[in-house]
């Protein structure tokens, strides 16, 4: 049979018999798949130390007749230890992982699988702002989802201006101004850097980034809610 080899993150992982485990992986080759990693709970196995949580790595496989290929072999690439040290960040990372699984099918795009990668790698940076991190995830799903808002102008086309206070409007996805509106010019401006897919570390560089984070997250949160199944 053919084996093929692609760059993987385990999504999911699900005992299987008594040593066997099946899991399953998003690839930025072959979309998601779902492998039969046998003796992988072995203490000896040799597939063990490959198919880790918080990790990408270099898998072998024999793609299945139905759902499920077989592991052949499995080469660690890049471990990001540091996310299991703290156990806000590995409850965090769990989460990531979860969300991105749920949000996406089983032909999902190459940049899904990147943007874990550069999830994992914001984690693993202590510096890094826990909520940061996690509105920035969301952000990107519902932007990689094709639900990034308008930005730019108001709801009838009248482009966004400096010093004016904003409401957002969920249903239509933009802001209209209110003198007595939730969002000043630089939520917005931190909103444009945020969907504008930077990396965290760019987003944290910002002046007052905590607290413009805090101040954005319920919009960003509530569409997620609304956009991503």
């Amino acid at each position: 049979m053919n084996q093929l080899v692609t760059h993987a993150i385990v999504l999911a992982r699900i005992d299987y018999g008594e040593a066997d485990r099946i899991i399953t992986c998003i690839t930025p080759d072959q979309g998601k798949i779902r492998l039969m990693a046998k003796g992988v709970r072995r203490l000896k196995s040799k597939l063990a130390g490959g198919v880790e949580l918080f990790s990408t790595t270099s898998l072998t496989y024999i793609p299945g007749r139905g759902d499920i290929g077989t592991l052949v072999s499995s080469r660690l690439v890049k471990y990001y230890d540091r996310i299991v040290q703290d156990i806000d960040r590995t409850m965090l990372g769990y989460d990531l992982i979860k969300r991105l699984n749920k949000a996406t099918e089983d032909e999902p795009e190459p940049e899904y699988y990147h943007l874990l990668e550069q999830a994992f790698a914001a984690l693993n940076d202590a510096t890094l702002s826990l909520e940061l991190v996690s509105v920035w995830f969301t952000a990107q799903l519902l932007r990689m989802g094709g639900h990034t808002p308008n930005l730019m102008s108001e709801m009838d086309g009248t482009k966004l201006t400096t010093g004016q206070a904003y409401e957002f409007s969920f249903d239509d996805s933009a802001f209209m101004s209110r003198p007595d509106g939730t969002f000043a010019t630089d939520d917005i401006k931190f909103l444009r850097l945020l969907f504008d897919g930077n990396q965290p570390r760019v987003l944290a560089k910002v002046t007052n980034a905590n607290s413009l984070t805090q101040k954005v997250k319920s919009l960003v949160t509530f569409m997620a809610q609304q956009y991503i199944r």
